[in-house]
């Protein structure tokens, strides 16, 4: 069930008008490591994970991911809401300009559009675990140079810091998922053999039809 509620996850009142910093904080929306990645990477390796709670850890942080792109969609909003063509040129966004107008649009901070490529979803729960892993490291570092570079604005640090923390527990989350999914994958599996024998994966006999006597 889907529950949206009108307000943000974490409050965002950005007072001073900075382009410059919009260009940069807009590559966690729409860059390679940013929160519409994320949020699709997530969503879709559900599908694939082999038991309940990894899906159900794969879904609650790719649906909060969407909260952090609706975050910094307003963060980048709110920087440049009313900004002159002029400003907006001389922060180097006079071609986001042209083709965007004020809008927010998804492209990393060197201008590239989203694309879809960035997404890892590989069908192998432990292969897409390991790769969630490292989204999220990826993400936390570049929230920790966008904080650098924000250095001026503590409306802008304020909600980038609780970003980063999130980061860290999703990590933590995906590693918890990771380590059920390798317990659950060692666990013998068991097959019937011609319909006499049961026997495990190396086709050891576990038990036989003549076991109990049946004839």
């Amino acid at each position: 069930m889907w529950n949206y509620h009108k307000t943000l996850e974490y409050p965002i009142n950005v007072k001073n008008k900075n382009p410059r910093l919009a260009k940069f904080i807009i590559s966690q929306y729409g860059g390679p490591d940013g929160e519409l990645a994320a949020s699709l990477r997530y969503l879709s390796q559900r599908f694939g994970m082999p038991d309940q709670k990894a899906k159900a850890i794969l879904n609650d942080i790719g649906t909060e991911e969407l909260a952090h792109l609706e975050m910094v969609g307003t963060i980048v909003h709110q920087l440049t809401d009313g900004v002159s063509p002029e400003e907006m040129e001389r922060a180097g966004l006079g071609a986001y300009y042209t083709d965007h107008g004020n809008g927010v649009y998804p492209q990393a901070a060197a201008g590239w559009p989203f694309n879809a490529a960035v997404l890892a979803v590989k069908g192998d729960p432990i292969a897409d675990l390991q790769e969630d892993l490292a989204a999220e490291q990826k993400a936390r570092a570049t929230y920790e140079k966008l904080i650098d570079l924000c250095a001026d604005d503590p409306d802008v640090i304020d909600p980038l810091k609780f970003l980063r923390e999130r980061e860290i527990v999703h990590f933590q989350r995906f590693g918890e998922a990771l380590r059920g999914v390798q317990d659950k994958l060692a666990q013998k599996k068991f097959y019937m053999n011609n319909l006499n024998n049961l026997v495990d994966k190396d086709n050891n006999v576990i038990s036989s039809k003549n076991d109990c006597g049946c004839n």
